[in-house]
């Protein structure tokens, strides 16, 4: 049911409460600081919106029919494609893969035409074509053909492919590595979870090996740790120190706090339950003071400059406008000779730069000349840098000037080379979805019905669209099993590379202490 929820603060965070009619009263965390809350929300934008919808409708009825529909307020910032429901681990706490045994279980894996049809919708979009695609699973390297699916995307137009990956495959054949590389996968959107093996069973050990597959291959690496509290909330500084070791490839972290699936009690949320703002204020407390509070923006923080780069185009350009409860983020440079990390913010005016993106994007709408608009931007960001600040070697005005003027993919792709993007993304679930937050979302999931669907819905509500879509495409487990001449379960990776005799940790994710701890808390 849909039911009307109040947002509140109490001591010092932000909670949800609603009112079932059948089940009574549920409240849930929605934000871990009421002062981060205030802060992001003056960040508040609409987007573009969908201007070729496939659900036409006069009147909003989300999220009965995602697809886009016409009331969605952005458009897709980065697109992803089930390429498969198969998987090599069992993580107790994935919301998503094939479980043999269960009943209504299938097997999905989309043809290449379907993939072909769903990348052509994709591009179609308007006013922004589709360009960004994760492939994602399941585990994706599972299938054979992977390299081909890879090559319908770049064919059909799509100019970034990122893939969705524990990266197991690409430590234990660096031959696969270089063949999905060699077919247009930019980068991986690599699992990692913590830095030992109690809080990262399911790729500890297989990390290195495939960074140094990445490394031979010209693959940049973003590291994605699901957060849980009270499993691996003490590592987010370690994860980060990680990331700075590898910072020739590993360009990103990602982290997202976990996503509540399945019935679960008050008590056991309370215990697993992890929002934006405790994650920021963890890693302000791992790493030394390094990367603070103060230090992040929400997303939606970068809309101005695309506002003005729009205005000089007078084209409409990417913009990432989801809601500013919905993910943060900050980049952070290490310096040249002390070899800490020095956050965007410390040396540069950020809300002085945002607001000058603002005030001359209006100037060109209101008919000044745009060339003379934008050579004064460029003029002018000198001097929200503090140089005596600034890590050696880095010239961020010069870095923003070329965005601005040459307003290219890879133009916004060299900060990555320079710095370190630290982001957080905390996808929904019953406990807490959020309607003003959904039909902002622009991480979308393509479907071979021809949608669009974001993925608050898509993963929140399967009932209604993971599942209930997926199901009219796939096969039964025993079908697949009988056409493919090998069981589900033979799939399963072993742990060939995992050290420690009798160790229980060496058997792998699915048989490790954290996972018989949190299995008799959910019981």
């Amino acid at each position: 049911m849909i039911l009307d929820a109040e947002v509140f603060e109490r001591d010092g965070r932000v909670f949800m409460s609603k009112t079932c009619p059948t089940h009574g009263e549920c409240e849930e965390l929605y934000f871990g600081s009421y002062e981060m809350y205030k802060k992001f929300s003056t960040y508040w934008a609409d987007g573009k919106g969908a201007h070729a919808p496939n659900v036409m409708i006069e009147k909003c009825s989300c999220p009965n029919n995602c697809g886009l529909c016409s009331n969605h307020l952005s458009h897709s910032g980065l697109a992803n494609m089930i390429v498969t429901n198969r998987c090599d681990l069992t993580c107790w706490y994935c919301f998503f893969y094939v479980k043999k045994g269960l009943e209504g279980a299938y097997m999905y894996e989309p043809s290449h035409d379907q993939v072909r049809a769903m990348m052509k919708t994709l591009r179609s979009e308007r006013p922004i074509p589709g360009n960004s695609m994760q492939i994602t699973g399941g585990e994706p390297m599972l299938r054979d053909d992977i390299t081909d699916v890879i090559k319908i995307m770049k064919q059909e137009g799509v100019e970034h492919i990122q893939m969705n990956t524990n990266g197991i495959r690409h430590a234990m054949d660096p031959e696969a590595a270089r063949e999905v590389r060699l077919a247009g996968c930019n980068n991986l959107y690599l699992s990692f979870d913590g830095v030992t093996a109690r809080t990262n069973p399911k790729n500890h050990w297989e990390i290195p090996y495939a960074l140094d597959s990445c490394r031979k291959t010209g693959t940049t690496v973003v590291f994605v740790p699901t957060v849980i509290k009270s499993i691996n909330d003490h590592e987010l500084g370690g994860i980060i120190r990680y990331a700075q070791k590898n910072m020739d490839i590993v360009h990103a972290v990602n982290f997202q706090p976990v996503s509540l699936t399945g019935r679960m009690g008050k008590t056991e949320r309370e215990k697993y339950r992890i929002t934006i703002p405790d994650c920021i204020q963890r890693i302000e407390e791992q790493t030394g003071g390094e990367v603070t509070v103060d230090d992040w923006f929400p997303v939606p923080s970068c809309m101005p400059l695309t506002n003005v780069i729009e205005a000089f185009s007078s084209k409409p350009k990417y913009e990432l406008s989801i809601h500013f409860a919905c993910g943060a983020g900050t980049y952070v440079f290490e310096d040249a000779e002390t070899k800490k990390f020095v956050p965007l913010p410390r040396f540069a005016d950020i809300q002085g730069m945002l607001e000058l993106f603002e005030d001359k994007a209006e100037e060109i709408r209101s008919g000044k000349n745009k060339y003379f608009t934008m050579l004064e931007v460029v003029r002018k960001l000198s001097s929200f840098v503090d140089k005596k600040k600034q890590p050696a070697g880095l010239d961020l005005a010069k870095m923003f000037g070329n965005i601005l003027m040459k307003r290219s993919f890879d133009a916004v792709g060299s900060w990555h080379v320079k710095g370190l993007f630290l982001g957080m993304m905390h996808f929904q679930d019953k406990y807490n979805e959020d309607l003003e937050r959904l039909q902002r979302c622009d991480i979308h999931y393509v479907t071979p019905d021809l949608r669009i669907i974001p993925f608050c819905a898509f993963n929140v509500i399967p009932e209604w669209y993971r599942d209930r879509i997926q199901k009219k495409y796939s096969i039964t487990v025993e079908e697949w099993e009988q056409r493919e001449g090998v069981k589900l379960e033979d799939g399963l990776y072993r742990g060939l590379m995992r050290r420690g005799k009798g160790d229980e940790l060496a058997a792998g994710c699915a048989k490790s202490q954290m996972m018989h701890e949190a299995s008799q808390a959910l019981q």
